[in-house]
């Protein structure tokens, strides 16, 4: 955990400091060594969200690139009693999840009913067959006439199994916390829409430092405008994030790759 409460604040991890757990108002420890990065921890094996996962340099790097009031967000469904803590959550209730340990589909599932709006990020670095398997099968995506948009045949062959299925986005981050940029395809994001079929599926190249502006803008954007300019102008609207499904532009006949016509 990067944060914990000091004073009603929220502090990292320093030696010598105490913290309390914002979500379960426990007392929390102070973790600060040479070999893992500063962070908190609950005393003993102790854990009060069951999703949380321990944090790698790879998720700190990318915490940072959002605003600190961001960070670390409190989730509580109030049918259910249910609590979890969100990586990020933007001003606009957009949650972005940082997965780098494996992850069950049903944990997967869970974690997405819960959310409800919400956008994978993945360490594509953990696994070494993972960016081979995607650098091979390149070639092999279809431009669509929207830059940076590509639709691809049988993308179990190009991604992780236990990600075709999410219902949200899934960006896969192939570079990691490296600093070379010799490599073109590892410096873009890769990002998986929820797919159409089991088999064909839409895949979105964009620059992390694209991404991170367009969701850090949209957020200041709908902080900025109070509920009276909302109302008062017809020129302001609420931004949201919409992923929508598309239909394949192509079908598979008689062994070939045929193009759909539209009705």
């Amino acid at each position: 955990m990067k944060y914990a409460l000091v004073n009603g604040n929220k502090i990292e991890a320093a030696k010598g400091v105490k913290g309390i757990c914002p979500s379960c108002n426990s007392e929390l420890i102070a973790r600060c060594g040479d070999f893992k990065i500063n962070h908190w921890s609950h005393k003993g094996t102790r854990n009060c969200d069951i999703w949380w996962e321990n944090e790698t340099e790879w998720h700190r790097m990318w915490k940072n690139n959002f605003p600190l009031e961001w960070q670390e967000i409190i989730q509580f469904d109030e049918s259910t009693n249910e609590k979890h803590i969100a990586d990020v959550q933007t001003s606009h209730n957009l949650v972005i999840e940082f997965q780098h340990s494996h992850i069950d589909p049903i944990e997967r599932q869970s974690r997405e009913r819960f959310y409800k709006n919400m956008i994978w990020v993945v360490d594509g670095t953990r696994l070494q067959r993972d960016y081979p398997r995607f650098q091979k099968k390149f070639n092999e995506f279809k431009p669509t006439k929207q830059k940076g948009v590509f639709f691809v045949d049988f993308v179990d062959e190009v991604f992780p199994k236990n990600w075709l299925k999410s219902s949200f986005p899934v960006i896969f981050d192939f570079k990691g916390i490296s600093e070379d940029d010799s490599d073109q395809f590892k410096s873009i994001l890769w990002c998986l829409l929820p797919q159409w079929d089991s088999f064909s599926g839409y895949i979105i190249g964009i620059r992390k430092s694209d991404f991170i502006q367009i969701i850090n803008s949209i957020g200041r954007l709908f902080a900025e405008s109070t509920d009276e300019q909302l109302k008062n102008s017809t020129n302001i609207r609420q931004p949201q994030i919409i992923f929508r499904r598309r239909e394949p532009t192509h079908y598979l006949q008689n062994g070939r790759w045929v193009k759909r016509r539209r009705l």
